[in-house]
């Protein structure tokens, strides 16, 4: 609704919610725009409220970091590139005891990201994710991972072998879903035997 008021009147933004976000903390704070009275001050409503809301997000965000510190469960799996406060989280809550699952293939299983297999000719063929886990935790686990991603592509030098060898050989959009599996398994073991994560040797 902001971008569509400010479009009517020939003003626009850039694309982001970083940039939303900063025009509705600067407005009525410098001039006013060109447009009616009437239209800038339902646009000062709406940024009030994108503010409100922006403030009650940092506040719950803080609250999760907080007691993500707090759990030893938690903190385990934040030392793992690509892995918040909030998958962190989310993850320890929602498998509750993990050793109910036998290995960390049948945990990535049941958490989402994990491909489905076709078979032709006797031969695997790995296709798209199953999509049969848990929605949430699988989109936080791509989101992380694909930053790990980013973060590898940008900076070659500072990332493991396995990691830059998968983004070579891989396009992007598979690349982070391996990484997502991947990590997804690596919590199986932090979880049941309480192992401390390793960083991969680079």
């Amino acid at each position: 609704m902001i971008r569509s008021i400010l479009r009517e009147f020939r003003h626009i933004l850039p694309t982001g919610i970083e940039a939303m976000s900063k025009f509705a903390r600067e407005h009525g704070t410098e001039d006013q725009l060109e447009m009616p009275e009437i239209a800038d001050g339902i646009l000062g409503v709406m940024c009030q409220q994108l503010n409100g809301l922006n403030a009650r997000n940092d506040g719950l965000t803080k609250l999760i970091e907080q007691h993500a510190w707090l759990d030893a469960d938690a903190r385990r799996l934040m030392r793992m590139l690509g892995i918040d406060s909030i998958t962190a989280s989310a993850v320890v809550a929602t498998t509750g005891d993990a050793s109910q699952f036998r290995t960390g293939r049948d945990l990535a299983a049941w958490l989402g990201p994990t491909p489905l297999n076709k078979f032709s000719g006797g031969k695997e063929r790995l296709c798209r994710i199953a999509k049969k886990g848990d929605r949430c935790i699988r989109k936080l686990l791509i989101v992380g991972m694909t930053s790990r991603a980013v973060m590898a592509k940008d900076k070659p030098e500072k990332a493991d072998t396995w990691t830059t060898k998968l983004l070579a050989e891989k396009p992007f959009p598979l690349a982070t879903v391996a990484l997502a599996i991947k990590s997804a398994r690596i919590i199986w073991p932090l979880l049941t035997k309480r192992e401390e994560y390793r960083q991969p040797i680079t």
